[in-house]
């Protein structure tokens, strides 16, 4: 028998087959969401003393570290963090070019005032 290795795309949502848009957010989402798990069990803190610190309830901070990341938004995630002090970066990549796609700047455009 002989196993097949595939290398990863360094996202494994995309890896299991999520639409490329949606495997981004929830690769984003799982990376706030870890390191505001780290922070937590960094400080020593209760969900409780957590949650008072995030500015979100005691239930939201099990949620979190039980991993029900349908339950939040990035926007609800920076927000936490920043609570807690931290400063959040976002660092945006454009992919390799896919044959076929025409790059943006050579695209045909419509002169300004003109349909």
């Amino acid at each position: 028998m002989t196993m097949r290795i595939t290398r990863s795309s360094g996202n494994v949502y995309l890896d299991v087959g999520f639409p490329r848009p949606e495997a981004e957010n929830l690769l984003i989402r799982t990376d706030l969401m870890v390191r505001i798990e780290r922070l937590i069990r960094r400080r020593r803190l209760t969900q409780a003393q957590a949650a008072r610190l995030f500015g979100v309830t005691q239930p939201r901070i099990s949620d979190l570290v039980r991993g029900k990341l349908e339950r939040f938004s990035i926007d609800s995630l920076v927000e936490m963090l920043s609570r807690a002090g931290a400063r959040v970066r976002l660092s945006v990549r454009m992919a390799p070019r896919v044959a076929g796609r025409v790059p943006r700047t050579t695209a045909a455009r419509t002169p300004r005032g003109r349909t």
